[in-house]
């Protein structure tokens, strides 16, 4: 496999199981700013590991680590190569690939946000070719995206291929947002920015638009007159761990509603796009994201819920609460929180979407839930309920559709309900990639398909930042609930309000 790897260059590759590979990338320079940070070690580095142990990259592409670190490049090897071992699944890491792989990653000792600083060395590590893809990821604090962007200008290393890929959060209101935009947009254009959300990169994200776009049968009855309810779900067993000071000033709501969820909600609910390219289907998700209902306070009082994890058993353990977690005495920064959205389009009128997320809940579960409408009589008795479409992103990917049938085992006429459920795993025989695998060569190829334009999250935040200054007011009080639930009793009050439940433990 390694003499597979090893030979680069050829317009695509045969696998260890046989299956032809995608068709190799172009040679290209990939600078990783913050390249010593946890992303680059455990996502990264991984990520490019694998597509090169795939054959998607040429043998003379450079990926070149900038930090402030002070190690040779022999030293970052070293350290990337530990990564790898620890970050890469056993049945794909292979120490040959891996020393193959690590010979095209070079580091640059260099603070890159200071554009006064000596930068030689970055520079004479890239190549002189304009049409050779040059790829800028800002893996550090946003803070500093604008300083780093002023910096690549100011030393002349922007060239007509050249990209910069930009880490969420985008800011923190929708000032930040603009100003980071704005900073960056003064020497990149808005084709060359790459706004990057891991979500967009997970296969079963993506498959929304397959299921949606490709089956007809689905697609006609993806409207208000089919559907009664949605439900979006991304649960979390783990704490808040060694991100601790970075949640506390951003919580659940800016960590994982304004980007991630806020996303697959737009892929779950926009019309079908023009053409299957970056700018028709950012249109589309542009629309939904600003037909949201805007929330009043009177809104955020009723429709939202925001709690903390306290102490509890998480998989049979006793774990601290959030306060203890942080190391701190107090704090109002969420954990979990539950939001009724409403969409105001003729598709979706009157159906409530349920975004629901948390930490140190009972389940790892990121969950779409299809909510079909009941029959309008009832001609059995025992009728099941209505059938519910489930679209799984995490863990166990795939997709279930239940249905009601005949109790092959009832003397009388019973229904019970079935399941028809793809695993798609097993369905495809595959490794399911790292959403990250995706998103790299992306940015290397120029493909902004699954990357978020400027306007995407300035809706975003317009449409957040009420609910946050709502919260700061109080309008709706921060409750508790003990790790290892699925949230606050007030969580489910919300639904049953409507009618409903959450849709709990569906793998």
């Amino acid at each position: 496999m390694a003499e597979q790897v090893a030979a680069a260059g050829s317009s695509s590759k045969i696998q260890a199981d046989g299956k032809q590979s995608v068709p190799d990338a172009a040679a290209f320079d990939f600078v990783i700013v913050g390249a010593t940070g946890d992303l680059t070690m455990r996502k990264l580095l991984p990520a490019f590991y694998e597509c090169f142990r795939r054959g998607q990259i040429d043998g003379s592409a450079k990926i070149i680590g900038v930090a402030r670190s002070p190690l040779s490049a022999e030293g970052y090897r070293s350290k990337a190569q530990a990564a790898l071992k620890d970050f890469v699944a056993s049945a794909s890491y292979d120490d040959a690939i891996s020393r193959d792989f690590l010979g095209l990653v070079q580091y640059v000792s260099l603070d890159m946000s200071g554009r006064d600083a000596d930068w030689t060395g970055l520079a004479n590590q890239l190549s002189a070719e304009k049409e050779r893809p040059r790829v800028f990821y800002v893996a550090t604090a946003p803070k500093l995206y604008v300083p780093t962007a002023d910096a690549i200008a100011h030393n002349k290393l922007i060239t007509e291929s050249s990209r910069i890929v930009l880490e969420k959060p985008i800011g923190t209101d929708q000032a930040t947002a603009a100003e980071i935009n704005d900073g960056v947009g003064q020497h990149f254009t808005e084709e060359q920015i790459f706004r990057i959300d891991h979500y967009l990169g997970k296969q079963t994200v993506q498959n929304i638009l397959a299921l949606r776009f490709a089956n007809p049968i689905l697609e006609r009855v993806w409207n208000a007159d089919s559907i009664a309810h949605v439900q979006i779900t991304a649960a979390e067993t783990v704490g808040v761990g060694k991100r601790g000071p970075y949640y506390d000033s951003a919580g659940a709501l800016r960590d994982m509603v304004q980007n991630h969820l806020l996303q697959v909600l737009s892929l779950v609910a926009m019309e079908p796009p023009t053409a299957f390219s970056a700018m028709d289907l950012r249109d589309e998700k542009l629309k939904i994201l600003r037909a949201l209902k805007p929330m009043s306070d009177h809104d955020i009082a009723t429709d939202t819920v925001r709690a903390q994890y306290g102490e509890g058993r998480v998989d049979g353990e006793q774990v601290p609460g959030y306060l203890e977690d942080l190391g701190a005495p107090v704090s109002t920064t969420e954990t979990c929180l539950a939001i009724r959205a409403e969409i105001r389009t003729a598709r979706w009128a009157g159906v409530p979407f349920y975004i629901r997320t948390g930490k140190r809940m009972a389940r790892k579960e990121t969950t779409v839930v299809v909510q079909f409408r009941p029959q309008p009589w009832a001609i059995f008795t025992d009728n099941p309920e209505p059938g519910q479409l489930v679209l799984r992103i995490q863990p166990n990917e795939g997709v279930s559709l239940s249905l009601a049938s005949k109790d092959p085992a009832s003397e009388q006429y019973r229904l019970k309900e079935a399941v028809l459920d793809v695993d798609y795993v097993k369905a495809f025989n595959t490794r399911y990639p790292d959403s990250y695998e995706d998103l790299l060569m992306a940015a290397v190829r120029g493909d902004q398909v699954l990357f978020i334009r400027r306007d995407e999250v300035e809706a975003s935040w317009r449409w957040i930042e009420p609910i946050l200054r709502g919260w700061e007011k109080n309008v709706r009080p921060l409750e508790t609930y003990p790790a290892g639930d699925q949230g606050p009793a007030s969580s489910d009050e919300l639904l049953a309000r409507d009618g409903f439940v959450w849709k709990e433990s569906i793998q």
